[in-house]
């Protein structure tokens, strides 16, 4: 299974960030494989609008099975939706804690996104 996580750093001791579509780094875990890569996300950090769409196309190009963030709006939760991605959301803490609470089973699948569009 692979899994993205939004993050304020490029590695698991790095805080999770709870803006989907504004984070700075997307971390891709294999959890097969144990394989941590890191996709710059920081050209959406401050655009004017569409940062959580393009953000969720990055993640598509990633052929990831969910994605672990602490917020996520309306629009970028359709495009993951769409194309099969569960979202779970309300990561919180390191990637390394944010990872073991998905593998536990802490945290919950999203029905819906969890705030407006142009949440800053």
């Amino acid at each position: 299974m692979k899994i993205a996580i939004t993050s304020q750093g490029e590695t698991l001791a790095a805080q999770a960030e709870e803006r989907f579509g504004r984070c700075r780094w997307i971390l891709i875990i294999d959890t097969e494989t144990g394989n941590l890569v890191a996709r710059d996300n920081e050209i959406q950090r401050d655009a004017v609008q569409g940062a959580g769409i393009q953000t969720a196309e990055k993640i598509l190009r990633e052929e990831v099975d969910c994605v672990v963030t602490g917020h996520c709006g309306p629009k970028a939760f359709r495009v993951l939706q769409a194309a099969g991605i569960k979202i779970y959301l309300g990561a919180e803490g390191t990637g390394e804690k944010v990872l073991k609470d998905f593998q536990e089973g802490k945290l919950k699948l999203a029905e819906t996104s969890d705030v407006e569009g142009h949440w800053v």
